[in-house]
């Protein structure tokens, strides 16, 4: 059993349970992708009721440290993308967590 979900196997899954071509499949996958990339490039939130809220984030410029050396960096103004998963992901993978005995 693979550990990490590809868009690869996400096109998979859509051409095996809903029946579209495997090429239909892909594109109806990267299509999904694209419109949630360009709502963030935009500076928009996105919110997939039941799954999550990816949320774009300013981050101020600051002061950083090399590791290595010690020396002080800044690190310039940037955007990040967060991610907050809802209480109904939260509770699913619990409760598949308690069913299983793992601790991912």
């Amino acid at each position: 059993m693979e550990k990490t979900t590809t868009r690869s196997s996400l096109s998979e899954a859509v051409f095996k349970n809903v029946g579209l071509s495997r090429n239909e499949s892909a594109s109806l996958v990267d299509s999904v992708f694209n419109e949630i990339l360009k709502s963030l490039i935009s500076g928009k939130d996105v919110k997939i009721s039941s799954f999550g809220t990816f949320i774009v984030r300013g981050k101020k410029e600051r002061i950083g440290r090399n590791p290595k050396t010690g020396e002080e960096v800044p690190i310039t103004a940037r955007n990040v993308v967060t991610f907050r998963a809802s209480n109904v992901l939260k509770s699913k993978v619990d409760a598949k967590n308690k069913l299983t005995g793992s601790n991912v």
